[in-house]
Parts: structure tokens; C-alpha cells; sequence
């Protein structure tokens, strides 16, 4: 089974689902010595079948798959249909019609658990809950290591009890989506740093910090308070093999986009991105996870194609300034050598 040890460069390249994690940047994270993943959420198991053939192809380095664990959870009907009303007026400027209320989404996860077992993935990580005990049992009897997503105490400890080997410690300054495990928790702000210390004085199980850590001395300050690795995703979206739209990579460094929120404007869950026009229209949105992710793709995708950030989901942690277009095998490098700079090189890596 692979280990964060194994590591030559302690370095995680975050699953950003919706497009940014192609089989390139995990391959070219992979390449340079650190662990690349898959994002299989909003993807068909065929279509993560055919990426994951792609990495193995392209090299033999120790790759993740990440998955969604599904959620049926109470929502207010009445204030998403309230939402989706809001949304007509932009969305005809776009030629569209809102969409009609999914009440649940079929990600087919058992099917990409199949998948993930058949295919015996090195690392497989869980976002947004937890599955069965049986379920992570059998993604280890096949040889995969189980990575749950967390963001505080409450939810490391369950993660422990289902038997994962791993846990991926989200701070409050990550872009994207928060993992909470129920859709109307806030994200909390409880520093990472804060976190890591609260969660290793009891975990037996290695930690990977997660959470705005854009450069060199993050890595070793996460490192210093007893994680394994850094797990940094907006600092890999301006990259050459990201699959981030155009848009979203020149908002990066657009200095009209200047600060991050957190938002359920796009998704109905909370997650970072960079301030915009859509955020600033909307302002709220309900509690409500995947309805509002579905009533409002189809805006984000039409503004994608007509290079419209102000209605895009803008992802990005608050370091975002830092990320750079340049290959990730050079951007991973580059990091660790400012870690090891810092001090972070503890050891022979």
C-alpha cells in the first residue's frame, strides 16, 4: 500500500473537480517526485476510467482518485425555488432557461468504487462525508489507501472509526469546496495551523495539511506541526497542464479580482473563490447541495465560453496571487526548494 513516505517530495496536488485536474498535471506532479489526483466528481466512471489510463500511461508515480460520498440530505424547497426564480433574468442574458430542480444527484458512486477497486488506484480520498465501513474495507483489501477529507475534530474522529488510513485536515483558507460532511454546516475559521495541532495530539493516523498554502515556509510550518504533506490546489490552476477555463486562470492575476469569499452562490455549499459579479448580485443562496450546483451550471458554463468571469465560480484559496503559469512539475519543484530554504529538507528527500 503506498505511504506518504514514499513521497520524494511531500507535496499533494489537490482533485479540483469541474475540469483543473487533468491526467497531465497528475502525471507532471507525479514526474517531479509528488502525488497527483483525479477528481471524479461531475465525471461519468467512464470518463474517469479513460483519465486514469491516461496517467498510466504516462507514468508509473503513485496517483490518487478523489470521489464525492453521495448525500441525501432535507433542504427548503420553497427557498430554492425562491433561488431559481433570482436566476431568470441572468440567465436569459446568457439565451437560457433555468433548469428544473434536480431533488438529488446520481454521481454513481458505487459504480466509480468498482472502478477505483477493479483498477486497484494507489490512493483513493473521500470528500464530503463518509461511505460505509464495508465500503472502505474493500478499497483497502484492494490495495488502495483511504484518505477522508476533513475539517475539524468532530469529523476526524468519525473518519477514524470507518477504518481510513489518512486523513486530508481542510483549513479555512483552501479554495473551492469546503468538505463538511453536512451540507448547512459553515466552514469554520479555526486557523489550519490551529487544527493540525488539535487533531495530531490524538491521531494515529498521518495527516495531510490542506488549506491556502501557497508557498515554500507554508509548507514547512504545516510540516513542523506534524504533517505528513501539503496539499495546495489553486497554486497548480494557472499551471500548463491545468484544466481550468481561461477565464479563471487570467482572473488569477486580474487585479480587478482582488480578495476571496466564501460562498454558496454557485453550488448551495460553502467555497472560496474570488469575488465577483454573480457573488456580489446573489449575495446568498440556500443551504441546499447539489440544487444549487445544478441550477446554476449551466450560467457558469455559458459565461466559461464567452470568457465571462463575473458569472463563473472563481475558485481559488487567498494565496492565489501566487500561482504562476508555469508547467506543475516546475511549480512543485520550486516549492519544495523554497521549503527546503526554509528548513523544510528535515530528512534525505
Amino acid at each position: 500500500m503506498f505511504g506518504f513516505g514514499d513521497l520524494a517530495v511531500p507535496i499533494v496536488a489537490a482533485p479540483m473537480a469541474g475540469g483543473p485536474s487533468t491526467p497531465e498535471l497528475v502525471v507532471s506532479v507525479g514526474e517531479a517526485g509528488g502525488l497527483g489526483f483525479l477528481a471524479a466528481g461531475y465525471k461519468t466512471p467512464e470518463a474517469v476510467a479513460e483519465q486514469i489510463r491516461q496517467v498510466r500511461a504516462g507514468t508509473d508515480a503513485a496517483f490518487g482518485v478523489n470521489l464525492f460520498v453521495p448525500q441525501r440530505t432535507s433542504y427548503d424547497a420553497a427557498a430554492v425555488e425562491q433561488y431559481r426564480d433570482r436566476l431568470r433574468e441572468t440567465a436569459r442574458q446568457y439565451g437560457l432557461e433555468v433548469p428544473a430542480v434536480r431533488e438529488f444527484d446520481d454521481d454513481r458512486f458505487d459504480e466509480k468504487v468498482d472502478l477505483v477497486v477493479e483498477q486497484r488506484v494507489p490512493v483513493v480520498s473521500l470528500t464530503f462525508g463518509l461511505p460505509p465501513v464495508d465500503t472502505v474495507r474493500r478499497l483497502r483489501a484492494a490495495g488502495s489507501m483511504v484518505v477522508a477529507t476533513v475539517t475539524g475534530p468532530e469529523e476526524a474522529r468519525a473518519a477514524v472509526e470507518v477504518g481510513v488510513d489518512a486523513l486530508c485536515l481542510q483549513g479555512p483558507d483552501g479554495g473551492g469546496h469546503r468538505g463538511t460532511f453536512r451540507v448547512a454546516d459553515e466552514p469554520g475559521t479555526t486557523s489550519l495551523i490551529d487544527l493540525l495541532d488539535e487533531v495530531t495530539a490524538w491521531c494515529p493516523l498521518p495527516v495531510v495539511a490542506a488549506g491556502g498554502i501557497s508557498d515554500g515556509a507554508r509548507i514547512v510550518e504545516v510540516l513542523a506541526h506534524g504533517a505528513v504533506a501539503a496539499q495546495l490546489g489553486t497554486a497548480f490552476l494557472r499551471s500548463a497542464e491545468s484544466g481550468a477555463k481561461a477565464a479563471h486562470k487570467n482572473a488569477l492575476a486580474d487585479p480587478r479580482f482582488d480578495r476571496t469569499v466564501v460562498t454558496r452562490v454557485f453550488s448551495g455549499r460553502p467555497a472560496r473563490g474570488l469575488a465577483n459579479g454573480f457573488i456580489a448580485e446573489y449575495g446568498t443562496a440556500p443551504a441546499a447541495y447539489p440544487q444549487i450546483h445544478h441550477l446554476t451550471s449551466p450560467i457558469r458554463a455559458a459565461a466559461a465560453e464567452r470568457d465571462g468571469a463575473d458569472d463563473m465560480a472563481l475558485w481559488a484559496g487567498t494565496g492565489f496571487r501566487k500561482a504562476v503559469p508555469d508547467p506543475a512539475g516546475t511549480i512543485l519543484r520550486r516549492l519544495w526548494d523554497e521549503a527546503r530554504a526554509s528548513g523544510a529538507a528535515h530528512d534525505d528527500r
